[in-house]
């Protein structure tokens, strides 16, 4: 079956229903988007886009209400091997890994189920390891303003492993210190050796 391919001016691009877009991306890398297989895969697309990036969507002040707690403890608090998935920004391919996140408070401390949920509000967004690592640490600082924050990811890129230098066991590692873990190196390698595994550079 022959496939249209659909024009849209500049003009009209926001009357254009996301179905549509995705159809016409279908078109453009020569699919026919009637044929059986792909009839509803714009709608599947949409979908799954809007849950991929909902992060945009979504409030870190809504997502740490009434978790904030005030605490007189001020030893390091680690939330490690939180599981992520992102979308790198230049590729749309996915990106995912482990993020370790720790904390020294000063006088409140976030639930702990929060922090996962922080980690995912950011990477649910188009992103690059760098910025995504660096958010995380100042939305903590801003919530809670500890004495210091200290953030690892750890991820595999399908921009590097799918395509480009194609290489399958490449891992990219981020690191944000910030507070008394930038500034005292004993509390610094107290994280490192906490979080560290056999194997692992940093």
């Amino acid at each position: 079956m022959a496939t249209t391919e659909i024009t849209f001016e500049k003009s009209t691009l926001s009357d254009i229903s996301t179905q549509d877009l995705y159809r016409e991306i279908l078109t453009r890398i020569g699919e026919d988007p009637t044929r059986d297989g792909l009839v509803r895969t714009p709608e599947r697309m949409e979908k799954a886009m809007a849950f991929l990036t909902r992060g945009y969507r979504q409030d870190i002040n809504e997502v740490l209400h009434e978790a904030l707690f005030d605490v007189d403890y001020d030893e390091m608090v680690i939330v490690k091997d939180v599981e992520f998935f992102s979308m790198c920004e230049h590729h749309l391919l996915p990106f995912f890994g482990k993020a370790h996140v720790a904390y020294v408070p000063n006088g409140k401390v976030i639930g702990l189920s929060k922090i996962p949920r922080l980690v995912d509000v950011f990477a649910r967004r188009l992103q690059v390891q760098e910025r995504l690592t660096r958010q995380i640490g100042e939305a903590i600082t801003e919530a809670i303003n500890p004495q210091g924050v200290a953030i690892i990811l750890e991820a595999q890129h399908l921009c590097m492993m799918m395509r480009g230098v194609e290489k399958q066991h490449s891992l990219t590692v981020t690191s944000a210190m910030l507070g008394v873990f930038k500034t005292q190196l004993q509390t610094r390698n107290e994280f490192l050796s906490l979080v560290r595994r056999s194997g692992d550079s940093f």
